[in-house]
């Protein structure tokens, strides 16, 4: 009973964090869409994203990996927080 119960606890906890992790990544995009200047605050929620993945080992989805800035951990969304060039 007890190894059942084990079993089941850190997939909760990684459930929970999954979705702490998605309405993170949500809000961000939410809140530069409202406010493009409200920089500071978008990096604070990717910056806690990333910070929950790493802790508990949560792999990311690549796409969410190419949105997100490794160095700055700012969100990067073509014309309002990135430049875009075709070669």
């Amino acid at each position: 009973l007890k190894a059942r119960m084990s079993k089941k606890q850190p997939q909760t906890r990684d459930k929970e964090s999954f979705q702490r992790m998605n309405y993170l990544y949500q809000a961000a995009h939410c809140v530069l869409a409202q406010n493009p200047e409200n920089q500071e605050l978008v990096r604070f929620y990717t910056h806690t994203m990333r910070t929950i993945g790493r802790r508990l080992v949560i792999k990311s989805d690549p796409s969410i990996k190419r949105n997100v800035c490794k160095r700055c951990s700012s969100l990067l969304v073509p014309g309002i927080t990135a430049t875009v060039r075709l070669r």
